[in-house]
């Protein structure tokens, strides 16, 4: 890198003034100024996108017939009996394993304990539900009484009934008298919450040989599912996070590991109708539902009566164990629903039991046992003591589970009941029922703050052509709302709903479906919820309609059903090259960032367009091509010449697990540096940008690391700060003149945002920072929006009345300028949080590539 800055500096800006870093905000349903050729239909596993749902207009007496024909197969080969045995290939052992002190299970020990129970009967059957981030298996277990194929099928047509035609299936004799309960036990979720894992191990054990009555009965009518570990990286290395550094208890909505991405996909084909999640270390032994505020898209009466009562089960079960404080330190079990007045909500749909109902689960729990065993304990503790009190906390699971099971059978049918009504209100527009001592007799202490629901809108439409702003984002959206089993039609010409024109090709959410609240979940702004609670346990806003790049409208009336259209099972790709000229390449999403980023790595001399946009020369037409295809994005003819050449951009890190893995998700050549690294001697050699959000810290480096920052800075090195601490070093290295004030820390949601030009759009916050005492060259780049910018989420002024919404009213979210010859931008926003808000994405890149 040389010692001197260019004169101007390279931007992805509509600004021509030197030194500027404009970004562009565009409300959901701004125009795209690129023309659109209609999409071609293509095929992706063996089926056509635009491919009619024969089933789905099936009439459901048809749907019943098929049902009671057992005989008649879903697919050839498309479901097999059980058992389901496999021989599952044990990894080497490691001592290093950190459940080993604990007395628990190491991971490697895991697959030779279920090859040897599956040895011992019939009953239990092991898949391998997917591999975690760090490459290591997740075994889901099935234990029922044994099924041929053809009792296996006609348990899957049952299914499938429930979900997609509950009005039949409400009514379907077979069903009552023969369809088996789902119950999914998630164990592990957080890494060093072991024992979940050892006492599922135990109970899968006890199932596979007993003898008695009462368990060919509770296995001759339920399927019990358990995913042993769903976090074996975390297991194995003693963390709560995956080996990508993802806490998988927050990532459900988003999807953005492969962890959950498999527990999602169990959720949708074996739908269970109770779940547990068992975590730690809560004492006494935590046991929901939850404190208010409780999720507004739930069919929240029929969830908190069958979350309750298997709560209580629980409860009885756990303190039946005979351990107490005195003796061994366990405290009685709680329940916050009824023990606690908030703090411990199920308001976001991040969490597994959060998210299990909208697939028809009608019980769902988180377990807290009480023992802590982790973290400092873990150091701190003698091996004896470690052991003792996982001990306990492997009983207390096993008394979890046994408890659900029993709930589980003893009312299977008005569960299974209860989980067609959510789908049959959800198929049928129904409104929700409120919940109260009248709607959910037996619950006590509910009162109007248990009271939260929503209403649907008619139908979402994700628009076509010049109405969507990113084909990419909209195709990305489209595949996560099917990904989620929500139901999305592609219009085959164009339509009038809810007062607006679309075109051809546009999609449409019919919110008349049976996962409504899951789809209105994903595409609805959320609700401002500050002043219905002090405090919540996290997030408490996250909108994909709003933060994942694409325009989406609602539609408050209107017959979705009559607009011509054809259901979709994947989004047609919209790779494009045009066939002649030079290129241009919206950054509008985070593939094309990839993209752009993979050019310049090719050594493609790509430039600035200085409107969010590069230009490709035509020369480099067949590599274009090639990443379009990798990339899934468009590049279309432009007449523009472009300015500066972009250089690939060298990014050393100090950020958030979520933010690293979004910076490399966008391609960015990316090293992870920290207060330590810098302290040993980081090599700034190789580097053009600083990110900093997280882990480092100006104070604590030695006199040699701030020798060779403040060098760094000098020969034009950039920055890029996110936060307060982001701030902090801008402030410490004596770049941006700005002050950084910093609101409430428990804040956070969806707001409302203007950029420099006055274009209205949202971002998210998350313990939000404004920026006042501008100096001079100082640019603001995006302010929060007048009054209460707050759209979704929760954000109350902290103790002593300052740092809320009215006071970052108008203030400057985001800045940039020149300081010292480093460009700088500092973000008071979370543009990257947990790699969730995709449409924030390009903000960060154009801020990066204009630092470099």
């Amino acid at each position: 890198m040389g010692t001197s800055r260019p004169s101007r500096p390279v931007l992805l800006t509509a600004s021509a003034a030197a030194g500027t870093l404009l970004f562009t905000v565009l409300a959901p349903g701004g125009a795209s100024a690129d023309p659109r050729p209609a999409p071609r239909p293509v095929v992706r596993d063996g089926t056509p996108l635009d491919s009619p749902d024969k089933a789905a207009k099936a009439p459901e007496a048809a749907a019943e017939r098929a049902l009671d024909g057992a005989d008649v197969p879903l697919a050839a080969g498309a479901v097999r009996g059980y058992p389901r045995e496999r021989r599952l290939a044990p990894e080497p052992p490691n001592p290093a394993d950190k459940s080993i002190k604990l007395g628990l299970t190491p991971y490697h020990a895991i697959a030779p304990e279920l090859n040897e129970i599956q040895r011992l009967g019939d009953r239990v059957s092991v898949e391998i539900a997917g591999r975690s981030a760090g490459g290591h298996e997740l075994y889901l277990v099935t234990v029922t009484a044994p099924e041929s194929a053809r009792e296996a099928a006609r348990q899957e047509r049952m299914r499938r009934l429930i979900a997609n035609a509950p009005k039949a299936a409400a009514g379907s004799k077979a069903i009552k008298s023969s369809y088996k309960t789902p119950v999914f036990v998630n164990n592990n979720i957080h890494g060093n919450e072991w024992e979940g894992t050892d006492a599922a191990l135990k109970l899968i054990r006890k199932l596979a040989k007993a003898k008695d009555p009462g368990t060919r009965k509770l296995l001759g009518r339920n399927r019990l599912y358990f995913n042993v570990t769903m976090n074996p990286d975390g297991r194995i290395a003693g963390t709560r996070a995956n080996a990508g550094g993802f806490d998988l208890n927050r990532d459900f909505i988003t999807a953005s590991q492969p962890e959950t991405r498999a527990v999602r996909r169990i959720a949708v084909t074996k739908q269970p109708a109770v779940m547990i999640d068992l975590h730690g270390y809560v004492n006494g032994t935590l046991i929901e539902p939850t404190t208010p505020p409780h999720g507004e898209n739930y069919e929240y009466d029929l969830f908190l009566k069958n979350t309750y009562a298997n709560a209580l089960g629980m409860e009885k079960a756990v303190n039946g164990l005979g351990y107490t404080e005195a003796k061994d330190g366990v405290k009685p079990a709680i329940i916050p629903f009824r023990d606690q007045k908030e703090g411990w909500d199920d308001w976001p749909p991040i969490f597994t039991p959060q998210y299990m109902p909208f697939h028809g689960a009608v019980a769902a729990h988180t377990i807290e046992f009480p023992m802590q065993v982790n973290n400092e304990e873990y150091e701190s503790q003698p091996v004896a003591e470690l052991r003792r009190r996982s001990a306990v906390n492997v009983d207390i699971a096993g008394a979890a589970m046994r408890a659900t099971l029993d709930f589980a059978d003893r009312r299977r049918q008005s569960l299974i009941a209860d989980q067609i009504e959510v789908f049959r209100r959800g198929a049928a527009g129904a409104k929700q029922v409120p919940v109260s001592k009248e709607t959910v007799p037996g619950v006590p202490g509910i009162g109007p703050e248990d009271v939260y629901t929503t209403r649907f809108p008619r139908a979402y439409v994700i628009p076509a052509g010049r109405d969507q702003r990113s084909a990419a984002a909209a195709s990305r959206l489209v595949d996560h709302l099917l990904a989620n089993d929500v139901r999305v039609r592609r219009a085959t010409e164009g339509f009038r709903l809810g007062g607006r024109a679309y075109a051809k090709g546009s999609y449409v959410v019919d919110m008349r479906q049976p996962k409504r609240g899951l789809a209105n979940v994903i595409l609805a702004d959320g609700r401002d919820i500050s002043a219905k609670v002090s405090a919540m346990y996290d997030i408490s806003g996250w909108s994909l309609g709003r933060l994942w790049g694409a325009s989406v409208r609602s539609a408050a009336d209107g017959d979705p059903a009559r607009v011509p259209a054809r259901r979709v099972h994947a989004s047609p790709r919209v790779a494009y090259v045009a066939p002649r000229g030079d290129l241009r390449l919206r950054l509008d999403d985070p593939r094309a960032v990839a993209a752009l980023n993979s050019l310049l790595g090719d050594g493609i001399a790509v430039r600035d367009a200085g409107d969010g946009a590069v230009v490709v020369p035509g020369s480099a037409r067949r590599i274009a091509r090639e990443v379009a295809a990798e990339h899934d994005v468009a590049f279309f003819a432009t007449k523009e010449r472009g300015g500066e050449v972009l250089r690939r951009t060298r990014v050393a890190a100090a950020v958030t697990p979520g933010e690293l893995f979004a910076l490399r998700e966008m391609g960015f050549d990316v090293t992870p540096v920290s207060t330590k690294a810098l302290n040993s001697g980081f090599d700034w050699g190789r580097t053009d940008v600083l990110f900093v959000s997280a882990g480092l810290d100006h104070r604590k480096l030695d006199g040699g690391a701030k020798a060779r920052l403040g060098a760094f800075f000098a020969r034009g090195g950039g920055l890029v700060g996110r936060g307060a601490e982001g701030a902090a070093l801008n402030a410490a290295a004596g770049l941006l003149p700005v002050t950084a004030v910093e609101g409430n820390g428990d804040a956070n949601g969806v707001v409302r945002v203007r950029d420099a030009r006055g274009a209205a759009g949202f971002s998210f916050v998350y313990a939000p920072v404004w920026f006042t005492g501008l100096g001079d060259g100082v640019r603001v780049e995006q302010s929060y929006g007048a009054g209460n910018p707050l759209v979704s989420g929760h954000w109350r002024p902290a103790d002593g009345g300052r740092g809320g919404p009215a006071d970052a009213a108008g203030q400057a979210a985001v800045v940039s300028g020149s300081a010292r010859g480093s460009q700088v931008a500092l973000f008071g926003t979370e543009p990257l949080f947990r790699a969730h808000p995709k449409g924030l994405y390009p903000e960060v890149a154009r801020a990066l590539f204009a630092a470099r």
